[in-house]
């Protein structure tokens, strides 16, 4: 479908002083922008965006699924999965006392919340996009010409594997056969898990959403029956010996640099989720009113049941139980409580269901930013990323998904794998995330001085100021060395910071190559064009113009178009 069926404005960004808006085309101007008007079919407002920026789907291929109870579970499945049964003894080891650390849970949610505001804010710009942060990046940072688009791209393709929850899932398998699986039986068993995950959504996204709710409410019983069961136990009426002296000196303990940086870490891992509805944004219908109630909502109920948990695994396990506990609190709680009865072994298997329900909802909203990222025409072989066909289900981002995950689980030993992967990808991530926070500032100067409407939702500055200082923070405080050499990993603890690097590094290095290096060298300049693919599914097709066909081309070609 051409541009000019959902065209509805072309804005042109002059000087601080100086706009204008044209229903026809705008002369070039070196050193403005062009902004496009485009409607999707989420009954969101007109989304305005830069004209190089992804096209708007005027109707989503994948549908309009995503209601108030699925934005709920979308968040919550991936929030409750892996991290609140496995990062507690990560979280109380590096704050070093019981006080801290349940100030640390509350502080996930704060910053869970503070960092909504910036997403909300972004989403009522950019209504009608999903994907999240590949959107923001595109937006607010377009010039250089592709290098946002592409560098982001190029660290989700290769950060799209969810290794670690795979491996956590094998130990609660194993808990629950009542063994501990051997280095390679892990790997297996955590292999075969991603690949049912894969089934369940390859076929049929709405039905994917269905079973996604199902497992997130399985899983929210299984939090609260935890929270609920601290709190029996509190009141002595359990075989728990004293339970209350666990609470003795809550603040009793020392805390190194390291180790509350690694474990903020381990609760924004924890946390990871509150942003899943806002990467499905153009399926959800009036997105910012709904993300806005019920994202807010899914992250309350997460924050609150967090704490509890804690509570209750100090309440059973003790301090130093649990700090040795590895990603098996959960396990060790469930031993305390019940002790050695099979009971045990179904309570681990609704905590395997809780990561597998992880897994489910993360790939549903790590293929929808894959696919916006194939959308901006930066990676190679577009019709790969944005096809729907042959299920209505974005099949290309989840087959490189599950590839990148089972390559991951192969090659690094289990037991390094957790503490490894969730590290290094929280350290990219954070570089993103903080660029997002400072370029939302960014987008507003640029819409003020065009004049365009006001959004649905601003966010405060102290909560835009505070979510850029803690992304700051991250970036910088994990070099700070760990006390004798001792990480939470066998071999050195920057390893997981210097592969972080090594990764934007390469993202740079593919940019500077495609863009810059060999077009060069053959003579060509990239322009881009839009592709219809079917089903309502359109992307950018990035072009090569000769240099001596540029000029021309960008005087018979709208922006981007």
């Amino acid at each position: 479908m051409s541009f000019l069926h959902r065209q509805s404005s072309i804005i042109e960004e002059k000087s601080d002083k100086e706009a204008i808006t044209s229903h026809g085309v705008p002369s070039s101007r070196s050193g403005s922008l062009k902004f496009v008007s485009e409607a999707g079919g989420n009954d969101a407002p007109s989304t305005y965006q830069i004209a190089t920026g992804a096209p708007v789907e005027d109707h989503s291929p994948l549908g309009y699924n995503v209601g108030p109870i699925t934005i709920i579970f979308l968040n919550i499945s991936m929030m409750i999965g892996t991290g609140v049964y496995s990062t507690p003894s990560s979280v109380l080891g590096g704050t070093g006392s019981v006080g801290l650390s349940m100030i640390y849970w509350m502080l996930g949610g704060i910053i869970s919340l503070s960092s909504a505001a910036v997403y909300l804010e972004f989403t009522s710009y950019f209504p009608s996009r999903s994907g999240a942060e590949v959107v923001y990046l595109e937006q607010a940072f377009p010039y250089p010409r592709f290098f946002f688009p592409t560098t982001y791209a190029i660290q989700k393709v290769i950060m799209s594997f969810k290794s670690s929850n795979c491996i956590v899932l094998a130990n609660y398998l194993f808990a629950t056969a009542g063994r501990t699986g051997s280095n390679w039986e892990t790997k297996g068993v955590a292999l075969a898990g991603y690949t049912v995950v894969l089934l369940a959504v390859v076929f049929h996204t709405k039905y994917s959403y269905y079973l996604s709710n199902a497992i997130g409410i399985v899983k929210l019983i299984t939090l609260v029956f935890i929270a609920v069961t601290g709190l029996v136990i509190l009141g002595g009426h359990t075989q728990v010996p004293d339970p209350k002296e666990h609470f003795a000196n809550s603040f009793q303990g020392a805390a190194t640099p390291y180790g509350i940086t690694i474990a903020l870490y381990r609760i924004i891992y924890s946390y990871g989720g509150w942003s899943n509805a806002f990467n499905v944004a153009n399926e959800i219908k009036n997105p910012v009113a709904q993300i806005k109630r019920n994202g807010t909502i899914s992250i309350l109920i997460v924050t609150m049941l967090y704490i509890l948990a804690n509570v209750a695994y100090v309440a059973a396990v003790g301090k130093e139980k649990l700090k040795d506990s590895g990603t098996i609190a959960a396990t060790l709680f469930f031993r305390a409580v019940f002790g050695e009865s099979r009971a045990v072994q179904g309570l681990n298997f609704l905590i395997a269901l809780s990561s597998f329900g992880n897994l489910l909802a993360s790939m549903l909203g790590a293929a929808r930013m894959l696919r916006e990222c194939g959308r901006q025409g930066v990676l190679p072989c577009t019709q790969f990323w944005v096809s729907t066909k042959p299920f209505n289900t974005p099949l290309g981002p989840y087959l490189l998904d599950w590839g990148l995950t089972a390559i991951v689980i192969l090659a690094i030993p289990a037991g390094d794998a957790f503490n490894f992967v969730a590290d290094l990808a929280l350290y990219p991530g954070a570089a993103f995330s903080f660029m997002a926070a400072v370029g939302l500032y960014i987008v507003r100067r640029r819409r003020s001085r065009v004049g365009l409407p006001r959004p649905q939702f601003k966010a405060w500055h102290p909560v835009i100021i505070f979510n850029i200082l803690v992304h700051l923070y991250l970036l910088v405080m994990p070099w700070y060395p760990p006390a004798d050499g001792k990480a939470d990993v066998s071999f050195w603890y920057g390893t997981y910071i210097v592969t972080g690097l090594g990764i934007l590094a390469a993202c740079g290095t593919y940019y500077g190559v495609w863009v810059h290096a060999i077009p060069r060298w053959r003579g060509y300049k990239l322009r881009q064009l839009v592709a219809d693919f079917g089903n309502g599914a359109q992307a950018y097709k990035v072009v090569k113009v000769p240099v001596s066909d540029v000029a021309e081309w960008d005087a018979t070609h709208r922006p981007g178009r």
